[in-house]
């Protein structure tokens, strides 16, 4: 699909559940709607749909040892490995959870990605991705801490990690209120990542509108967080009532309550919604990627297909039984005469 249509598309997409949000709140006073309902339904979707993707991931059938391994497999004992090799190429469960931590924690595959590029002539080249996994890194931790710092408005009493978090997360402060740096990183992570997609042309060529929406509603939920924040000051208390309403089931919608948190809250109930049935799903998938969770025992132990069925099997002796005199007059060799 064309580059200017995808965006288009994608950022129309954004916008459109900008303004439904505005309209609803602003001139249809569907408070109760937009504060209550869709985010209980956007919940529920969310669980619903991340149990059934990882059922039926769980359900796939992985008859065969298939990790994607580079390092060297253990085989003989005189054959030395390397801890890096331990990691790359597990032939234990211990291993197997070396190996998913790092990834998880530190997106370790990512870190050692290559790029390809095409030199002068026929000639190819590989040079460094390390952009792209410190984008990734920054995405994603920045994306964690703004949602630990948000548990402040779903608790009562604060729990100290979150008091925490926030101290870390705001310890260069300028001024009033506290500057919180992960809120900003995010937003220049999610840029970057929007930019890559649009100016390589490789990634551009296979994009399309899915690869483009969850990135401007995430800019769109940043936007409006960072305006509540630093511009357009909210009344908190109301919306801490209302979101603790929402927690003890109890739901209360305060007078006082800004149009800009609505379409913030909005906005986060469709991400919510919308991320089982998208690639974002790769937060549950990776745990059970058999490419990832699974140790490189083939030299150990012989792994059978538990599907094969008994096959008639025509051995060779068989078969010269069967055509030993067509053999004979045709001056082929015989193993028994």
């Amino acid at each position: 699909m064309n580059i200017i249509l995808s965006l288009t598309v994608s950022f129309l997409a954004v916008f459109g559940l900008v303004v439904i949000a505005f309209l609803g709140v602003w001139a249809a006073h569907l408070d109760v709607l937009f504060g209550v309902i869709i985010p209980y339904l956007a919940v529920i979707t969310f669980f619903v749909g991340i149990v059934y993707r990882v059922v039926k991931w769980g359900k796939c059938p992985v008859p065969f040892r298939i990790p994607s391994t580079c390092g060297q497999q253990k085989t003989l004992p005189w054959i030395k490995r390397t801890y890096v090799d331990k990691l790359d190429n597990p032939s234990n469960m211990l291993g197997v959870v070396g190996r998913m931590f790092l990834e998880v924690v530190c997106f370790r595959s990512l870190f050692r990605n290559l790029k390809l590029q095409f030199g002068d002539g026929q000639y190819v080249k590989y040079t460094s991705a390390k952009w792209l996994w410190l984008g990734a890194i920054v995405f994603h931790y920045s994306f964690l801490i703004v949602l630990i710092r948000h548990l402040r408005f779903f608790t009562d009493p604060l729990p100290l990690f979150v008091k925490v978090t926030e101290n870390i997360d705001g310890f260069f402060q300028i001024f009033l209120p506290t500057l919180y740096q992960s809120g900003f990183l995010l937003g220049a992570a999610v840029t970057y990542l929007l930019l890559r997609r649009v100016l390589d042309a490789k990634l551009r060529f296979i994009s399309l509108p899915a690869d483009y929406f969850p990135l401007f509603l995430i800019l769109g939920l940043l936007t409006t967080g960072i305006l509540m924040r630093y511009v357009l000051k909210t009344d908190v208390v109301s919306i801490k009532e209302l979101t603790m309403g929402l927690i003890h089931f109890n739901p209360v919608v305060p007078e006082g309550v800004s149009s800009l948190f609505y379409i913030h809250l909005f906005l986060v109930s469709v991400l919510f919604a919308y991320l089982p049935f998208s690639k974002l799903s790769h937060m549950a998938g990776v745990f059970l990627s058999p490419t990832r969770n699974l140790s490189n025992n083939n030299r150990m132990v012989r792994h059978i297909n538990p599907w094969d069925y008994p096959v008639k099997v025509h051995t060779y002796e068989a078969y010269e039984d069967d055509f030993r005199e067509k053999m004979r007059d045709a001056g082929l060799p015989l193993d028994k005469e």
